[in-house]
């Protein structure tokens, strides 16, 4: 099944000789509980592509659905809340809330909605992910390896239909890279869960089911 799929997917900017096709007539499609990286250099527009998945900016012209949603077709507050409910993010930072520890981290997405705990899938994910001994660690108790598995664990709280990964090992050694990402490919498979990961490093990318390789703001493979 389809989880995720654009259209002709394009953001310009600029005018006449001063315009950049940052994307240039993106068409993806990714399917139930695949794992597929983007790869790219800097400039090919894969952030830009990720940012369009994930209804963090607006495409010059094209579509976007996910779960069968035309996502650009919602009203901002609509926008805000499918985005809470149906797209997880991982970013290169991690973007953990000092104040909260490891556990009021991970659910605070759910509070956020006014939705109950599914606790033994929380468990499951916590598990998973190495962090049982660290529920009541603040985040400046934390390596850098396990901020993003809490980081991760957030995103899969909600159960979302897609999680987005931006350059996540981007701020980690390449150990602990390949730990998270070996944690991710794994979580994926035991909970069926879509992702799309953007990186820029070949390696890491392997560990993904399928490979895409983005340049000048086209998908060279699909």
């Amino acid at each position: 099944m389809e989880v995720l799929c654009t259209r002709q997917l394009k953001k310009y900017y600029g005018t006449k000789e001063n315009q950049v096709k940052a994307l240039d007539g993106v068409d993806l499609s990714v399917k139930q509980g695949e794992f597929a990286a983007i790869v790219g250099t800097s400039g090919s527009g894969k952030s830009t592509l990720l940012h369009m998945l994930g209804g963090l900016d607006t495409p010059t012209e094209g579509k976007v659905f996910i779960d069968g949603k035309d996502i650009f077709s919602l009203k901002k507050d609509e926008l805000i809340i499918f985005r809470r409910r149906k797209i997880g993010f991982v970013f290169q930072a991690y973007n953990l809330i000092p104040v909260l520890n490891v556990y009021e981290n991970i659910v605070f997405p759910l509070e956020l909605d006014g939705n109950t705990v599914d606790q033994p899938y929380l468990e499951d994910v916590i598990s998973t992910l190495g962090l049982s001994e660290k529920r009541t660690s603040m985040p400046n108790q934390l390596s850098g390896g396990q901020q993003q598995r809490v980081a991760i664990a957030r995103a899969l709280a909600t159960k979302p239909a897609i999680l987005l990964a931006d350059e996540p090992t981007g701020n980690l050694d390449s150990r602990t890279s390949q730990d998270v990402l070996g944690l991710m490919k794994t979580i994926g498979e035991r909970f069926g869960q879509t992702m799309v990961m953007i990186t820029h490093n070949e390696e890491i990318a392997q560990m993904a089911n399928r490979i895409l390789r983005m340049e000048d703001g086209r998908l060279l493979q699909k």
